[in-house]
């Protein structure tokens, strides 16, 4: 808890078994009041890891997709009282230690939503990301950032923050169930004039983190580049798209 506002964790998992001990022995529980996992239908043994560790967990019978997973994870912790909600992947791919900064940036009343860029500090490639994820990074961001009018360093990093009126206000059930909701979201932060701040956050690359191949990745771009679109034709008022509908 930071000066009375409850912060929450929430872990969307699946297949996580090998990397979630590590990931959440770094979460500062000093201040983080709770942690909530919400496992995907995982074919490992994540709920028995999750469990072990003595971590809440909430399995889903059947996969939902990432977006799914998000969803009820957003839903869990709004549910338990939550103040600041921070999204962790329990794949270890994101430092668990960037979790207090982000916290208090939310806590401060300055920002609505914390982002944590693989690309400020410059240390993406180095950390392992793929040559042609960086630069189809490079290109999504910046033609979205044309599209939404934003100067946003990154659009597709899985490490964010929220205050608890960003959650209750942004329509995220109008969104979808797969990867491209993290994109829809963010967008509809933007549309609905939520405050952002970014910090930099190292990323590693490894075997056991979770990843979209190819394929996925070019659906998931295109994806990304029509959600931009209807973020400019809607602030036209050529078209109203549903996701930035409020009712």
């Amino acid at each position: 808890m930071i000066r009375k506002k409850k912060i929450v964790v929430v872990m969307p998992a699946y297949n996580a078994e090998k990397t979630l001990k590590d990931t959440y022995a770094e979460i500062p529980k000093d201040i983080v009041d709770e942690v909530i996992l919400v496992d995907d239908a995982s074919k490992d043994a994540t709920i028995k890891v999750a469990k072990k560790l003595g971590i809440k967990t909430i399995v889903q019978p059947q996969n939902r997709g990432y977006g799914g997973n998000q969803k009820t994870c957003y839903k869990a912790a709004l549910k338990s009282g939550a103040d600041i909600v921070i999204m962790l992947h329990p794949d270890y791919q994101y430092t668990p230690k960037l979790i207090a900064p982000m916290a208090y940036l939310l806590e401060s009343g300055l920002y609505d939503v914390v982002l944590g860029s693989r690309i400020l500090g410059g240390q993406a490639l180095a950390g392992g990301m793929p040559f042609y994820k960086y630069i189809s990074n490079r290109f999504l961001t910046l033609t979205q950032n044309i599209l939404i009018g934003a100067k946003i360093s990154e659009y597709h990093t899985g490490y964010r923050a929220f205050t608890r009126k960003v959650l209750e206000t942004v329509p995220m059930e109008k969104n979808s169930d797969d990867f491209v909701f993290d994109n829809q979201m963010l967008s509809q932060i933007q549309f609905f004039g939520f405050k952002i701040a970014e910090i930099t956050c190292p990323a590693k690359y490894f075997a056991e983190a979770s990843s979209i191949n190819f394929a996925r990745s070019s659906i998931y771009g295109l994806g990304c580049l029509w959600t931009a679109l209807q973020f400019r034709l809607t602030k036209m008022k050529i078209i109203r798209f549903n996701i930035f509908k409020l009712d």
